[in-house]
């Protein structure tokens, strides 16, 4: 009886867990360049005394979704969009660096080039500054070009360029703060290849219908796993209730 109670309760809590993950995948369908979670079920054996034949159901986190989403064009100078594999780098808060897919970029108010979330983005020397009263533009390959906004605007200033890099997705994890990395922290040399769309922005890759199918598929899974639990209630009630005729 116990066992079967221990077996669906491990799987009520699982589900559980799995459906937090696509409830978090649903709730940022519409974040900029959001990568969904990618979680699945594996089957692990009890070790105990009798033969193997139980299993207990554990949810794990494999990876992260990195087929690309929609690109919307929004005509923003600062927004940009990477188009096709790569990533943006920006400066996390402990010095490391973190790679995302939201170009939604902004200046503080010192005139560094930042992300919505307020991280520098690394240029290939470091953080990028954009003096004030200028008309800047992003090329393809991420150089950073500034004209004078005044009546007799200048030659075009080269003031910097986006750090475009394209690490091997298996190196990669979800950081705390939301942000792609390096398992080891490692930083990653710029690659050339890597292009952007300036005036757009990358729409998360979450499939609204696959997400709420899954739901309600999870949701039904629980449901089976309570009526498991019940099962073991009702089949311990009777067993004492034979019990008690016994003696």
């Amino acid at each position: 009886m116990d066992r079967l109670i221990y077996t669906a309760m491990t799987g009520a809590k699982h589900i559980l867990e799995q459906q937090a993950t696509n409830s978090h995948n649903l709730a940022n369908a519409t974040s900029t360049g959001f990568k969904a979670q990618v979680d699945s079920f594996r089957a692990v054996p009890v070790v105990s005394e009798g033969l193997p034949t139980r299993a207990f159901v554990i949810d794990s986190t494999v990876g992260a979704d990195f087929n690309p989403g929609p690109i919307q064009s929004t005509g923003r100078t600062l927004d940009v969009a990477v188009q096709g594999e790569g990533w943006l780098t920006v400066q996390r808060g402990d010095g490391t660096e973190g790679f995302t897919r939201n170009g939604a970029l902004k200046l503080n108010e010192n005139g560094v080039l930042q992300t919505a979330g307020g991280q520098n983005i690394m240029g290939d020397g470091g953080p990028i500054s954009i003096p004030p009263d200028v008309a800047i533009t992003i090329a393809k390959d991420g150089t950073i070009s500034s004209v004078n906004n005044g009546s007799q605007p200048g030659p075009s200033n080269i003031l910097g360029r986006l750090k475009l890099v394209n690490p091997n997705e298996a190196s990669l994890e979800r950081k705390p703060d939301g942000l792609f990395g390096m398992r080891d922290n490692s930083q990653v040399e710029a690659d050339a290849s890597v292009s952007v769309v300036s005036g757009a922005l990358e729409g998360s890759n979450v499939n609204v219908v696959d997400a709420m199918v899954n739901m309600i598929s999870l949701a039904r899974q629980f449901e089976t796993q309570m009526k498991l639990m019940q099962t073991a209630e009702n089949n311990a009630n009777k067993a004492s209730q034979l019990f008690n005729l016994s003696v």
